[in-house]
């Protein structure tokens, strides 16, 4: 039980600094919200001054993308820096969910948008401490290697402008741990790395519906504004993305998150394959 309004809990997640901390927030307060919601309690959004960036560890050290150390998947240090890169992701993804929660109280969205964000919020939070287990049972931990600075960028970019949020950060950013995350499970399978192995399938399974609540949403603000979903998307990715999407991608699960190929091809850096 808590006194607190979602977008107070929103904003307690983003101002907490510490990841286990800030995740350990983040799953009680989707428990709280859900449990509100079970119990048909009468919902307080509230409203909140949602920061540009949230709080950070002093560790990992944000880099420029150009300036992360590149290491070789095949060998033990390089799986500990894909995991710690996952983590990193994972944890932006957390503030990412709670960010769309508490950024946009001008836009009027049914509870559902509420519920969807926080499961999301909630489920991100599992698989960074997922993750972070990983990394502390090969003696390392997060922010012991330089990470991505730019993560945040799509967020920030995007502070006014809720359809260009939904389409950069789940439909483009999410959707493409879809297509990259079954090459890193072959990479630990032929590690026999049974803790990341689950780790990553838990990811994998749960990330589809991330990508899928990105997509509904988006469609249904382009439904209310009367905008061809389409020409929109490629508009806000042209706009608030930097560079092409990468193919290949994973077009059933694409598919199965309410994506079809004509969203992403024609922004792709190589043209689309022959049918």
């Amino acid at each position: 039980m808590t006194d607190l309004t979602l977008r107070q809990m929103a904003l307690d997640v983003l101002t907490t600094a510490d990841p286990r901390d800030k995740t350990r927030k983040s799953r009680a307060h989707a428990a709280s919200w859900q449990q509100m919601r079970s119990e048909n309690r009468p919902p307080e959004l509230g409203t909140v001054a949602a920061p540009l960036r949230p709080a950070r560890p002093q560790v990992p050290e944000l880099l420029d993308p150009k300036d992360v150390p590149h290491r070789k998947p095949g060998t033990p240090e390089g799986r500990i820096a894909m995991l710690h890169a996952i983590a990193h992701i994972e944890l932006n993804a957390v503030d990412l969910h709670w960010d769309l929660v508490a950024r946009f109280p001008e836009i009027d969205f049914p509870l559902g948008f509420f519920d969807d964000w926080v499961k999301a919020a909630d489920e991100e939070s599992k698989h960074f401490n997922l993750v972070a287990d990983c990394l502390e049972a090969h003696g390392s931990f997060y922010g012991a290697l330089p990470a991505h600075a730019g993560m945040w960028r799509a967020a920030e970019d995007t502070t006014g402008d809720i359809m260009g949020r939904l389409a950069v950060v789940p439909m483009v950013l999410e959707a493409r741990g879809l297509d990259v995350t079954p090459g890193m499970i072959r990479l630990f399978k032929q590690a026999k790395d049974t803790q990341a192995i689950a780790a990553l399938e838990v990811i994998y399974a749960e990330e589809v519906a991330h990508v899928a609540y990105g997509s509904k949403w988006f469609h249904f603000l382009c439904g209310r504004h009367g905008l061809d979903p389409k020409p929109e998307f490629h508009r806000l990715v042209q706009t608030y993305f930097h560079g092409n999407l990468k193919a290949p991608f994973n077009e059933e699960k694409r598919a199965e998150a309410g994506i079809p190929p004509d969203f992403y091809w024609p922004l792709a850096d190589r043209p689309a394959p022959t049918p």
